[in-house]
């Protein structure tokens, strides 16, 4: 089904063992490994140690449902990727609604049709891949980058912001009851609020930049730093300039003349002239744009 030839690993969650048993025989015909749970709580344990590719979910059964199951799935970010299809006996409009609003990507009636079973799979694994790629090339871009649901909890996020998250001490608990409020109030009044939100109530100054929303209708949202140094600070920093060679090169990146630059830094254009000399060098480049041009970069990652 892929082009590495992997066999997909699907998880089957069903009490009923003649239901299994139809659904085992056709995936094993369409070269994909099964595995079996036979109600929710044992799905999960199944799904974190193995990880499966798809999920194929019956709604009810002892212990916890599928509709708990679900829920419970899209809460844990390591598993709220993973593609989730109802295949039930439930066939009212209430029952399909409540299962994709659990998270589910697709709802099947029974009796199922082997061959509209493996087709609609097809699809959303091939969706599934896609998006994974795209959350893999997000991750190696080291951006602290998260989503949100509606509701203000943390759907997805890159290592960099996970690691930031433990750095400012974002529990469990206080990401429930501190973050997710102050999330989905200002989600909520976008964009009369900015699309900046500062969080309150940590000791390490945290902010969150809105950048839009994704197809799951997820808010994609940056995480800022406040300990990291900005504008000449930075460039100070990153390109191991003097304090006001820094000064001089944020201004010129802001579009700032020469003139303009010695009149906000209290010095002459000469003076001016006199450190570009010394940092274009440094910056191993030949004019004003380029110099520019190295110094926006710079900018551009800390925002």
């Amino acid at each position: 089904m892929n082009s590495t030839n992997k066999r997909d690993i699907v998880l089957v969650v069903d009490d009923s063992p003649d239901a299994l048993s139809l659904i085992h025989d056709t995936l094993e015909a369409a070269d994909m490994d099964v595995l079996v749970a036979l109600e929710g709580r044992q799905a999960l344990t199944i799904a974190k140690r193995m990880r499966p590719d798809i999920i194929l979910l019956d709604a009810i059964m002892p212990h916890m449902d599928g509709f708990e199951a679900c829920q419970a799935l899209k809460n844990d970010p390591s598993l709220s990727s993973i593609p989730v299809i109802f295949m039930t006996g439930l066939s009212e409009t209430d029952d399909i609604v409540r299962g994709l609003e659990a998270g589910g990507v697709d709802y099947l009636t029974k009796p199922i049709q082997p061959n509209e079973l493996i087709a609609r799979m097809r699809v959303h694994l091939s969706n599934a891949r896609l998006s994974n790629n795209a959350q893999f090339a997000l991750d190696s871009m080291g951006q602290y980058l998260l989503t949100f649901s509606e509701l203000g909890g943390v759907a997805w996020a890159t290592p960099q912001a996970y690691a930031l998250m433990a750095r400012a001490r974002l529990t469990p608990l206080w990401q429930i009851e501190q973050l997710a409020p102050q999330v989905r109030e200002w989600l909520r009044h976008l964009p009369e609020e900015g699309n900046r939100l500062i969080l309150k109530g940590l000791d390490y100054p945290l902010a969150l930049k809105f950048i839009g929303h994704t197809e799951q209708k997820e808010a994609l949202v940056k995480l800022e730093d406040g300990n990291l140094p900005t504008g000449p600070e930075r460039l100070k920093m990153e390109l191991a300039l003097t304090e006001r060679e820094s000064h001089v090169l944020y201004w010129i990146a802001n579009g700032k003349t020469n003139r303009e630059v010695a009149e906000i830094l209290e010095m002459s254009p000469r003076t001016v002239n006199k450190h570009l000399e010394q940092i274009f060098p440094k910056l191993g480049v030949e004019n004003r744009t380029a110099a520019a041009g190295v110094a926006l970069r710079i900018m551009a990652a800390a925002e």
